[in-house]
């Protein structure tokens, strides 16, 4: 009871603390910028060989660096950025909600004992729910990104293809066939996703770089223990996320009926069951490589850039109130 006490206290109290909100999503904006071609590349490893045993499928994409590759040639270079623009929207919504209810849970003392040692389990659910938000805000607009980065030329072709040809026309198509539901098609799936991978990444990220400091490592570097803490951060969220964003993949991308009935799959237990029985494990970590290296890149970018952007708020925050003292 009291952890759904808290969790709802940081909710309400973050929907007033716009700031946090706002360096949040852009510092994961700016990241996105860098790594959405990664997750092209991710999208379409996770939807190859969908419902097959391994060798029963034509391998179009063997690795990150081929697929995008095959992606350039097939398709021309600027396709490595497909899904960019929803892409970006949903970072500033994913990670706006996520980073910001961390930073506001961090900042006033939610994530901390009454002697300012952080607690495990607050960081953890605070970092959770702030995913949760993050992932219902944000599936929408990752619904249609990952519908455009998996359209692609026939000749290397995986999953349902929509034939969306952008971000509005999109959600236009989707509003008019099956309604709101239909925007929220596959939220069950991005709800564990957000929640485990969202988790660790942030707990991670902030117990090892608390480490650093502890043990004065790159005390003169802040920049540096970031880094550190980001790169672990990155590796953790791979493997403890990828199965999830599969299963996440698998239900935005499929094919529905007139009635709005999932063509693959019922649901996320149905989902889970049918990828276990045709791919088994080696289905749930499809696009493991791709994944580490776009979390990776975008753990280091996206939470470099967030600890730098709070940094210069709480400076500008110093200086304005300095110059309103003397004035």
């Amino acid at each position: 009871m009291y952890i759904l006490y808290s969790c709802l206290e940081i909710t309400l109290t973050l929907l007033n603390s716009k700031m946090d909100f706002i360096i949040g999503g852009v510092a994961a904006m700016g990241a996105g910028l860098f790594t959405n071609p990664l997750e092209v590349a991710k999208t379409r490893m996770q939807l190859q060989g969908e419902l097959l045993a391994r060798g029963k499928y034509a391998v179009h994409y063997k690795n990150a660096p081929h697929a995008l590759y095959t992606i350039a040639k097939n398709e021309g270079i600027l396709a490595i950025q497909k899904g960019l623009v929803p892409g970006l929207w949903v970072q500033l919504f994913l990670n706006g909600f996520r980073l910001g209810t961390f930073q506001f849970g961090y900042s006033h003392g939610f994530m901390s004992d009454k002697d300012g040692k952080q607690v495990l389990w607050k960081t953890m659910s605070v970092s959770c729910v702030g995913a949760v938000l993050g992932a219902v805000s944000a599936s929408p607009l990752f619904l249609v990104k990952t519908r455009l980065q998996s359209q692609s030329a026939s000749e290397v072709a995986v999953g349902f293809q929509h034939k969306h040809t952008g971000m509005i026309s999109a959600f236009q198509h989707i509003y008019k066939e099956h309604g709101v539901k239909g925007l929220f098609r596959g939220v069950e799936a991005t709800i564990p996703r957000a929640a485990a991978g969202g988790t660790a990444q942030l707990t991670t990220f902030s117990v090892v770089k608390d480490w650093l400091v502890s043990e004065q490592i790159f005390t003169e570097h802040p920049i540096a223990q970031s880094f550190c803490a980001s790169m672990v951060g990155g590796v953790v969220v791979a493997i403890v996320m990828t199965p999830f964003d599969v299963i996440s993949t698998r239900l935005y991308n499929q094919g529905v009926d007139s009635s709005g009935r999932g063509l693959l799959y019922d649901g996320y237990f149905d989902c889970v069951m049918k990828i276990w029985r045709k791919e088994r494990f080696y289905g749930f970590f499809k696009g493991i490589g791709p994944s580490y290296l776009r979390l990776g890149p975008h753990t280091v970018l996206c939470l470099v850039f967030w600890d730098e952007l709070n940094k210069f708020y709480i400076k500008f925050n110093e200086i304005k109130s300095s110059e309103t003292v003397i004035s």
